[in-house]
């Protein structure tokens, strides 16, 4: 094997082939999310702000749904990564399979359980009255589409895990397309109104997840798909969960804390909702910039710490770290100089791109160390410890933001002091990821390789 083949994550460039890992998940996030804002857009454009409000205001639900099973399949990544580095095929097709398997079961539990609280979640959330029916309609047939999104990312992890990017980037640029041309025709065409763009959204879905699987029904690899294999390894299935649960909670951390925040949004108005659709659409691509470098710390660590390859273990989070940055400064340098441009593309209210271009220069502004937190979790489930990132993210993210939105913001309701919670808790949590960091590589790494 070349040591220039991305299925061989071993040796060579650790920087260069970082970059190929992580350039193509990165655009794989960043066209998902163009898509999805291109459901705001067409809303925003063609049937009003309160449409698109109402899909902005769903955001914050939708993951705190997904990121618990999305964070399995981080799980999986990590088991296929670490037998990939001990060349144990059957060990890798294994996982596969039962991944798979764990992805449908995923998502037909999150569908269920989000058509039953819909209702009851939007009017937790505060949802003005004129906009709740319009969003509880498009959050009940997104929901409906969640057995493929689960799909669809499970299998990317199977992909990653063998140092593939690219092929869930081709499927995703696919289904993408016909997601936009969907919300042009039922919108337009037929004139519907939320329930265009979800429906849209669903069968864009399906067919993401059919491109995977049928490539992963061709591969030539240990990762290859067989109907008749298809089935839940019970002791996989628990070093997935073992390592994958706590890497979801600290994804739900995230989002239970965003909900908050969504709540004290919608106190502020329909302005202030629709500007942070709008900002989100934008400010969530630097998260996923950020999280494309964390995945390729998973699965390089993964397979160097199967390989016992401590040194490259250290190596790789490091020059990780340091890509990320760069890539984070780079990014929000141009959202600070372009955001009000970028901003006018959903909506062209003044009010609302006020609201929005103000979120975005803040959080801009904290996303280098929003990249630490990403990065080192990374690493740290790459070495099969995720326990102690989640436990971090609770009390550093959503602890300390509920804190905030309780006593500062509740004394002083402006949108800046809202907006403030993110870099500061930001800071608060990376400080305390870089200890646990040290402290887990005290516990798995020999003592010789713990110098620097």
């Amino acid at each position: 094997m070349k040591s220039n083949d991305m299925s061989d994550l071993l040796h060579g460039s650790i920087w260069r082939k970082v970059l190929i890992f992580a350039l193509p998940l990165a655009l794989t996030s960043v066209l998902q999310q163009l898509f999805s804002a291109a459901d705001v857009a067409v809303l925003g454009t063609f049937v009003g702000k309160n449409s698109m409000a109402a899909v902005g205001s769903n955001a914050p639900v939708v993951g705190l749904m997904i990121n618990l099973f999305v964070g399995i399949s981080v799980g999986a990544n990590v088991m296929m990564s670490r037998y990939t580095g001990a060349n144990d095929a059957d060990g890798v097709s294994r996982t596969a399979h039962t991944s798979v398997v764990l992805a449908l079961i995923s998502g037909i539990t999150i569908a269920v359980i989000g058509n039953i609280i819909a209702n009851p979640i939007v009017n937790l959330l505060g949802v003005p009255a004129d906009i709740a029916p319009l969003a509880i309609r498009y959050l009940r047939i997104y929901f409906c589409g969640m057995p493929f999104i689960m799909l669809y990312n499970f299998q990317s992890a199977i992909f990653r895990s063998q140092g593939d990017t690219r092929t869930p980037l081709i499927c995703l640029a696919i289904s993408g397309l016909v997601n936009v041309a969907l919300n042009l025709f039922f919108v337009i065409v037929v004139g519907m109104d939320v329930e265009g763009v979800a429906i849209a959204t669903v069968i864009a879905d399906v067919l993401s997840s059919s491109l995977l699987f049928y490539f992963l029904k061709k591969h030539s690899g240990a990762v290859q798909i067989s109907l008749n294999k298809l089935r839940v390894d019970k002791k996989i299935t628990g070093n997935i969960l073992r390592i994958g649960i706590p890497s979801g909670m600290q994804g739900m951390v995230f989002s239970i804390s965003n909900l908050l925040i969504q709540s004290a949004i919608n106190s502020l108005g329909t302005d202030a909702m629709a500007g942070t659709t709008a900002a989100f659409n934008i400010e969530i691509m630097a998260y996923f910039i950020s999280n494309a470098f964390g995945q390729a710390a998973v699965t390089f660590v993964g397979q160097n710490h199967g390989a016992s390859n401590y040194r490259r273990c250290k190596d790789v989070v490091k020059q990780t770290l340091i890509l990320n940055w760069i890539s984070m400064i780079i990014f929000g340098a141009t959202v600070i100089v372009f955001g009000r441009e970028m901003l006018s593309v959903f909506n062209d209210d003044m009010a609302v791109i006020k609201f929005g271009y103000i979120r975005l220069v803040i959080l801009m502004a904290g996303e280098v160390l929003n990249s630490t937190i990403e990065t080192l979790s990374g690493g740290m489930r790459g070495y099969g410890y995720s326990l102690s990132p989640a436990i971090v993210t609770l009390l550093g993210v959503c602890g300390f933001r509920i804190i905030w939105i309780y006593t500062f913001f509740k004394f002083n309701p402006t949108w800046i002091n809202l907006m403030l919670v993110y870099p500061v808790s930001w800071a608060v949590t990376a400080s305390m990821m870089v200890i646990a960091y040290k402290r887990t590589l005290n516990k798995v790494l020999p003592k010789g390789d713990l110098l620097v």
